[in-house]
């Protein structure tokens, strides 16, 4: 039979296969034809792993995850979000082709849609990003606020699309259009800091990178989130964890925190997250975003008008482990409620997709025993189909695992990462030496006394020494401080104190003492950052650069164009009596919103 012949059968067998018909007739063909299952199936999605040299994966005990198989034919799944990182593109570009291939000999033949966190930055936190790998490897977004470029954050969306799609990737798990209104939330790092304006239009240029004008085929949808704003964290922790759960608003802010998702809505979004938090003492209910009717259906499909898919963010419904150790759900606000009534009020919320779960049986038992309408299954199955028909798959579900090797980190993306990370430093303080000029630039050649630089990445700019006394110059980069908490899981959510531990703060002053010292910082909160100041020639701040990008603008070979996208508050009794939900509200800030000098 010719691929024609084929082609033609699998059209009869399959109505909803004819591109040539609306897309809304052929999500009501397939739709006809689902059972009660497959349609359970649609509505969740979870993390799923590459098996070695990119195999489909067996069952993986650290996150608890059953096979691929019994996700595909067992559980009837088709949304997963890929989990970890892998040696090549090649390597996930046929992985991916393998997902597909089990997708299309289900009964149906629903392609598969795959999701990730970010995936072109220096961080790694199993909850909220993956390092580069293969990647271009870009700022953070906190660095993309930096630049105060809406071009050039656009433009990494458009090459990060394209870098996705070549691997079969076609959902990316952000932007995080949060505003970081509470100094010590461990989230900031993935937002563009505390300004609503300025969140609002890179937030909108970033979902037009990836999805451009208008979602198609070429695009990759933005799940944007945590609706309705993530950031008023009670004391800063995060809701990951138990002592995390409270969003208030001392400052009556709730609405501020929907700006940016107002202009993310107006770029076209596709999909949203809410955020697991509930909120205190607004007129919504005190139950977690995910379960929360009055935010969810009325605020945001109502008011905003939303029509696309909502999913939950990760695990609202099922108590778990990760690395081994107990994590409960996060049903902030229903922790009384058995699992099934949980499926129930997030799907009676006007959630279309839980995230983090795969309990398939539990939304079956509701529907078969009346609960759940299967009406209800049918609204948000349309909104999922829609999006895959949309997107292409049914048409084209693989890709050129070959070509993904030439296109993911192509040397023209990789220097336009370079040059994001040397455009997102800002220098925040830059002294008089005692040889009568400014710390910075340096000249090339000087001796170097480094620490948390690699020696042979220091070696083109200086010849580098082994102590201070022996140094021209010195250069320290430092994280910014953090508490130290029980869990591995909870090691990645950098939270607490702001506040430099005085041991490190001692070592800087004595390094200082001996020659002038150059510290960066890896802002990823707002670190106190007024002893370092005082001690240092020279303090920059950066969010995910290169130490060659680093080098490069502190001699001057390039410009020093970065700003920073928050205050840099003066003191954690400042910190402490600031309100959550307000942004730059911290009493007489060491740095202010948008401060950076020039080189």
């Amino acid at each position: 039979m010719t691929d024609t012949a084929t082609a033609a059968t699998a059209q009869a067998e399959r109505p909803w296969l004819d591109a040539s018909l609306p897309t809304a007739e052929r999500v009501e063909l397939l739709l006809n034809e689902m059972t009660v299952e497959e349609k359970a199936g649609l509505l969740f999605q979870t993390m799923i792993t590459m098996g070695p040299g990119g195999e489909l994966a067996g069952a993986d005990a650290t996150f608890d995850l059953p096979s691929t198989d019994e996700f595909v034919n067992g559980k009837h799944m088709s949304h997963f979000n890929l989990l970890g990182a892998a040696p090549t593109a090649g390597a996930i570009a046929r992985w991916h082709n393998r997902l597909q291939e089990l997708a299309a000999s289900t009964r149906l033949g629903i392609p598969v849609t795959i999701s990730t966190d970010p995936r072109h930055s220096f961080s790694e936190n199993p909850g909220a990003a993956i390092m580069a790998g293969p990647f271009s490897q870009w700022p953070e977004p906190l660095g993309l606020a930096a630049t105060r470029d809406p071009e050039l954050v656009r433009a990494f969306g458009d090459i990060a699309r394209r870098e996705y799609t070549a691997v079969g990737i076609r959902v990316a798990l952000h932007p995080q259009v949060d505003l970081a209104t509470e100094p010590r939330w461990a989230r900031a790092l993935q937002t563009f800091g505390e300004d609503p304006d300025l969140a609002g239009e890179l937030g909108a240029a970033y979902i037009r990178g990836f999805q451009g004008d208008e979602l198609g085929p070429r695009s990759v949808a933005t799940m944007v989130k945590h609706f309705p704003g993530g950031g008023p964290q009670k004391d800063g922790e995060d809701p990951h964890f138990p002592y995390g759960r409270e969003q208030v608003y001392p400052g009556d802010a709730f609405e501020l925190h929907l700006k940016p998702f107002a202009r993310a809505f107006e770029a076209g979004a596709s999909q949203i997250m809410p955020y697991y938090g509930m909120p205190v003492g607004t007129a919504y209910e005190e139950v977690g975003f995910g379960f929360n009717r009055s935010v969810l259906t009325g605020l945001l499909r109502e008011r905003f008008g939303f029509d696309g898919i909502v999913c939950t963010d990760w695990g609202l419904v099922t108590d778990g482990e990760i690395f081994g150790q107990p994590f409960p759900a996060r049903a902030w606000g229903v922790e009384g409620l058995t699992r099934h009534e949980r499926v129930k009020k997030i799907l009676d919320a006007g959630a279309d997709q839980l995230g983090g779960e795969h309990c398939t049986d539990v939304l079956i038992d509701l529907v078969r025993s009346g609960e759940i309408a299967e009406e209800r299954l049918d609204v948000s199955v349309r909104r999922l189909l829609r999006e895959k028909f949309v997107l292409g798959l049914f048409e084209d579900p693989f890709v050129d695992a070959e070509a993904a090797d030439r296109i993911v980190g192509a040397p023209e993306f990789r220097a336009a990462g370079d040059a994001a990370q040397r455009a997102s430093i800002a220098v925040l303080s830059n002294t008089t030496t005692d040889a009568g000029g400014p710390a910075l630039p340096f000249a090339r050649g000087v001796k170097l006394y480094v620490e948390g630089i690699d020696a042979e990445a220091a070696a083109p700019y200086g010849e580098v020494v082994g102590s201070p006394e022996q140094a021209d110059i010195a250069i320290l980069r430092l994280q910014a401080p953090y508490e130290e908490r029980g869990s591995t899981f909870e090691s990645f959510f950098h939270a607490g104190s702001l506040d430099f531990p005085a041991e490190l703060v001692a070592h800087v002053a004595e390094v200082a003492a001996s020659v002038p010292t150059v510290v960066d910082v890896f802002l990823d909160r707002p670190a106190i950052l007024g002893p370092v100041v005082e001690a240092a020639a020279a303090v920059t701040a950066g969010w995910g650069a290169s130490a060659a990008a680093l080098l490069d603008v502190l001699t001057g070979t390039a410009s020093a164009t970065g700003r920073l996208p928050f205050d840099v508050p003066r003191s954690m009794a400042a910190v402490e009596a600031s309100r959550p939900d307000v942004p730059f509200d911290t009493a007489d800030p060491l740095f202010r919103f948008g401060h950076g000098l020039s080189l």
